[in-house]
């Protein structure tokens, strides 16, 4: 009979410091996603540089499933449900954008809207007529019109196809302008923020009111305060005429000040549509930052809204943006 000696060979002494260490970084990594989530999901305005954090969320709610996935392969699972919970929250911010609403009943008249920011008026004009002639829209916003591209569309003949105009074309980005197929007069001065001009117009036989929108751009921290200014004043939708905002707003949904003006009872064309998460701006993408959602048809509640879309226009770094809305019969 002979008897085995079992010997068990200890762990390396230096393998749970290894583990701690693994597990700090993991929480270091989840730290920011979950700070993240939580300025995200309250709207608490952090200041100047949330302002241009907050439009990249869409990118960090991605980079989350990432870490998240890294925490669970590691096997760090108190980690792992933080994760979960932070991941939950941006899914909640981001994906409805992904996701049609239903299509509403059909039984209103067509308004195809077309709105172009034409980057000091550098924008390809003939790009832009050949947007009017395909998508036949019956009110055109523009952003950072010159006189220069005024002449431009005149020479073109933009009037053909929309005869009517109101806006403040200035030299530089703070110029607007709307064209219409339909009588089209100044509703009230523009909304005038740090030089930017936005226009505003009412279609008294379509009883509407309808803004070329072109805040402040947030790139200094000198420019917030206008930049909110500017999205402030933008009228909010309620009784009245139908309201159609359309333009680059400088801002996506991420922020809370355009998810308080949709509170008040617009809709996102793009959002509604399964489309929201389509950037406009830089219109290449990734030149020098990953593209986001600037740009924007917001309609009052009581408009249907049947499509949307983007169209690139040479010369500019914003894509121009399209949506097909519906006024309901009774309000004509």
């Amino acid at each position: 009979m002979t008897t085995e000696t079992i010997s068990s060979t200890p762990p390396p002494a230096g393998r749970p410091r290894r583990r701690r260490w693994i597990t700090a970084l993991i929480w270091i990594m989840m730290v920011p996603f979950a700070a993240w989530a939580v300025l995200r999901t309250t709207g608490w305005d952090a200041g100047f540089r949330w302002i241009q954090l907050a439009a990249f969320t869409p990118y960090v709610a991605a980079a989350s499933v990432v870490a998240l996935l890294l925490t669970l392969s590691l096997r760090r699972w108190t980690a792992g449900v933080a994760g979960l919970v932070v991941m939950g929250a941006f899914a909640w911010a981001v994906l409805p954008r992904a996701f049609a609403d239903p299509a509403p009943e059909p039984g209103g008249t067509a308004l195809r809207v077309l709105a172009a920011n034409l980057a000091r008026g550098a924008a390809d004009t003939k790009t832009i007529m050949d947007l009017v002639v395909r998508l036949k829209p019956d009110i055109l916003t523009l952003q950072e019109l010159t006189p220069e591209a005024v002449e431009r569309l005149e020479e073109a003949g933009i009037r053909k196809a929309l005869p009517h105009m109101v806006g403040e074309p200035t030299p530089g980005v703070w110029g607007s302008g709307i064209y219409a197929r339909f009588p089209l007069r100044a509703d009230q001065a523009a909304l005038n923020y740090g030089n930017f001009r936005q226009s505003v117009a009412v279609a008294p036989e379509q009883n509407l009111q309808i803004v070329s929108v072109h805040p402040c751009a947030p790139r200094f921290d000198y420019k917030a305060t206008c930049w909110a200014q500017g999205l402030r004043e933008l009228p909010k939708a309620g009784a009245g005429p139908y309201r159609i905002l359309a333009g680059d707003f400088n801002a996506t949904l991420d922020h809370a000040i355009m998810r308080d003006l949709l509170a008040t009872g617009y809709r996102d064309a793009a959002d509604v549509t399964g489309r929201g998460l389509i950037p406009t701006w830089p219109q290449q993408g990734w030149e020098p930052v990953p593209g986001v959602a600037l740009d924007h048809v917001f309609a009052d509640a009581r408009l249907a809204i049947r499509s949307f879309g983007v169209h690139r226009v040479p010369g500019t770094d914003h894509r121009s943006v399209f949506a097909e809305l519906e006024i309901p019969r009774t309000a004509r």
